[in-house]
């Protein structure tokens, strides 16, 4: 498990260069009967282009970390007999469903790719030059120039990962967010009584009645300040933004249960206000730690500010049905 940790990228810049357009040819028909045709040169190949495309087996921004720098091909120049230059290739970076790509001197968002073999163009390669050919008219029947290709296109960017689920987990450092998600899916994510043993996402695809399915991330815990940066809150709530539905997980042995709920709400306000609109269902864990008359005082003291709060215990299955239930229901909500 600490090698996944390891090889879990979700930020990488790259520089990145598209190919030149080759140029259009000049050349002049000849042959053994024709000492002086007309023009006959063709157009320049089309650069490479660099191309993001969505690839549902990748989870990870890891294959791009060693490998900064990526070119396209440039296209091949025109010649007689109008032949038209070779293109250049194309240069395709896999990368995972949830990729932002973004420019890396404004940070200005240029597309996501959300989708399997989904593919977007980063940076486009240069149109090939036109030849002589297309420069004939009926007062200059022997044009001796052709266009040049278009230049090449080159810059930073940067890709970030922003992981899909339909279902984030959010919750302070040691929450019991790891040890529900192996217990409702078949993920093993790396699980120890102390805080920040997660430190990247990991997914996990729970099971539901008549063969249906959803799936759930759990995301590293949020510390007071996150949205500040303070720690590595920026990487942490950035994930958040892509699931449909958030279940709140705060534990029961808490001191304040009510005012955990509030400050986990106001980091994801100051990281972005939009999160509050999200569905999200309330859960309290480790609740096998409480008797029925401890539930009841509780239930009563947090009733006045939490509503709709499940009591859960991934440790002896108590409340899950009825947790997975409620999100389901929020999802065909959202």
């Amino acid at each position: 498990m600490k090698a996944k940790n390891t090889n879990f990228i979700d930020y990488v810049k790259i520089f990145c260069r598209s190919g030149k357009g080759g140029a259009g040819s000049t050349h002049f028909h000849r042959s053994k009967t024709t000492s002086k045709g007309g023009p006959d040169g063709g157009d320049g190949g089309n650069g490479g282009n660099i191309i993001l495309r969505g690839n549902s087996q990748m989870w990870t921004l890891l294959h791009l970390k060693f490998k900064k720098h990526l070119f396209a091909e440039h296209g091949s120049s025109g010649s007689g007999n109008h032949k038209h230059g070779k293109d250049g290739k194309d240069t395709i970076i896999n990368v995972p469903l949830g990729t932002v790509a973004k420019h890396a001197d404004s940070d200005q968002i240029i597309f996501e790719i959300t989708e399997n073999e989904e593919e977007k163009t980063l940076v486009k390669g240069g149109m090939g030059g036109r030849g002589n050919s297309h420069f004939k008219t009926s007062t200059n029947q022997a044009p001796r120039y052709a266009q040049p290709g278009i230049d090449y296109e080159e810059g930073w960017f940067v890709l970030e990962l922003k992981v899909l689920a339909d279902v984030g987990l959010v919750g302070f450092p040691n929450a019991g967010k790891s040890t529900l998600l192996s217990v409702l899916s078949a993920a093993k994510p790396e699980i120890a009584d102390y805080p920040f043993t997660t430190l990247t996402p990991n997914l996990g695809i729970v099971s539901y009645y008549n063969n249906q399915s959803f799936i759930m991330a759990d995301i590293p815990g949020i510390i007071e300040g996150a949205a500040d940066g303070k720690g590595l809150g920026l990487r942490f709530l950035r994930h958040i933004e892509r699931n449909s539905v958030l279940l709140f997980m705060i534990p029961a042995d808490s001191n304040d249960i009510t005012q955990e709920y509030k400050t986990l709400n106001n980091e994801l306000k100051k990281y972005n206000p939009d999160l509050l609109d999200k569905e999200r269902v309330i859960a309290l864990t480790k609740c096998d730690l409480l008797d029925d008359e401890l539930k009841h005082e509780i239930k009563e003291e947090i009733s006045k500010e939490l509503t709709n709060v499940i009591f859960i215990s991934s440790l002896s299955n108590f409340g899950l049905s009825d947790l997975k239930n409620n999100l389901w229901q929020k999802l065909n909500d959202a």
